[in-house]
């Protein structure tokens, strides 16, 4: 995966100057699936071990960032394009307090992630809608913090990588604006350390995307 980064950032680093209006630099703002299966598996036992209060969040959302060159085929009509970007996903958190016999417990989810996809778009120009599909792999990054009241706080960690398959349509506002809607579907991306499960961000996601190109 670290070889296919170096490749793509290369690859974008070193496009012909004569192709830079086929550059471009996207926002992305949405939600996904998210399971944090073993914080909700404390949240629904908490009762059983003493615990009176208990809260859990689930962070759906994803901020992402994105840099892209497009290259054209036979017409400018036709583009094979190659992204690299990041997103951010929403932190899972779950609370569990006021136990006579056991201390409050606090675990919190972190998780961002490295896309890499290759796309093919079929651009109708200004003022019109592009469509777009295309698939690649994803390096996510998650970290679980546990605290436990007098007895500090434990991290553990996870690296996974993954397929994911993505499709889309976007309005070319100008030459150098358009927004669109990105669909994102990922494939066993479920972080596990042994037997515990620190994340999983498999299924469908969807953001709406500003994209800028020059």
């Amino acid at each position: 995966m670290k070889k296919l980064v170096i490749a793509v950032v290369g690859l974008l680093c070193f496009a012909p100057a004569a192709f830079a209006d086929n550059w471009g630099f996207g926002l992305r703002l949405g939600a996904g699936q998210n399971d944090p299966k073993d914080l909700k598996e404390g949240y629904d036992e908490a009762f059983d071990y003493g615990y009176s209060s208990k809260e859990l969040d689930k962070g759906y959302g994803i901020f992402g960032l994105e840099g892209l060159y497009e290259f054209d085929l036979a017409d400018e009509t036709n583009k094979v394009g190659v992204k690299l970007g990041v997103d951010f996903y929403g932190e899972n958190e779950v609370e569990l307090k006021n136990s006579p016999i056991i201390p409050n417990v606090k675990g919190t989810e972190n998780t961002y992630a490295f896309p890499v996809t290759v796309y093919y778009k079929k651009d109708n120009g200004i003022e019109k809608w592009s469509w777009f599909a295309g698939a690649g792999l994803t390096l996510l990054k998650t970290e679980l913090e546990t605290k436990i009241d007098g007895f500090g706080k434990e991290t553990d960690s996870k690296t996974k990588v993954f397929p994911h398959i993505t499709a889309g349509a976007e309005y070319r506002f100008s030459q150098l604006f358009a927004l669109g809607l990105d669909l994102k579907y990922n494939i066993s991306a479920k972080a596990k350390k042994g037997d515990d499960t620190l994340s999983d961000r498999s299924g469908f996601s969807a953001a709406l995307t500003g994209r800028f190109y020059f």
